[in-house]
């Protein structure tokens, strides 16, 4: 193998370690009693794998979690697997996750990275996951925007709004280490 063909092998391993982390942040699920939505910590590792790997490579880290649990394996949230899901009440957040590692990648992408730069890529993410997800959730369910907001979005605002404030605090220390993991010439 070249020398040029390393970093690419490293970043498509970083690629497949997100999308192990992913499923495994599925797992971690913790359902709400009267939503159909759970507590998951995927969304955070999205949120990773778009300030990480970038648009592409975190997309293709996503688009593999969906491919895998299109095929059966029980990698979504409490283990749940299949084509189904995709047309179940959570169908629209697992579609939001790729947009949403897709446009975190994007604006974290562009130029030299900040804090606030980050931020504001997990802040649009995010209201990219949640638009899709509680669209998704009011047409799946024949509900009102109110009560799939009150589903779907709500609840979930303190987690999120941690889960963006531990990332940008990660992303910091982070960045520079897969860098020079991704690059390292040894």
């Amino acid at each position: 193998m070249s020398q040029s063909q390393t970093p690419n092998l490293r970043i498509m391993v970083f690629a497949c370690l997100f999308t192990a982390l992913i499923m495994i942040g599925g797992y971690l699920s913790f359902p709400i009693p009267f939503s159909p939505v759970p507590i998951v910590l995927a969304d955070f590792f999205i949120m990773l794998a778009g300030l990480l790997l970038g648009a592409s490579w975190g997309s293709a880290s996503v688009g593999l979690f969906l491919f895998l649990g299109a095929l059966g394996l029980p990698v979504f949230a409490g283990g749940k697997a299949g084509l189904a899901v995709f047309f179940g009440p959570t169908g629209g957040f697992l579609f939001g996750y790729l947009a949403g590692v897709f446009v975190i990648g994007l604006i974290a992408g562009k130029g030299k990275s900040s804090l606030i730069k980050d931020s504001v890529a997990l802040i649009v993410g995010n209201m990219l996951l949640y638009s899709m997800g509680v669209t998704w959730l009011k047409l799946a369910l024949k509900i009102s925007w109110i009560k799939a907001s009150a589903l779907g979005f709500l609840p979930f605002v303190p987690g999120m709004i941690i889960k963006i404030i531990v990332a940008a605090a990660l992303i910091k220390r982070l960045r520079p280490l897969l860098q020079s993991l991704i690059t390292d010439q040894r």
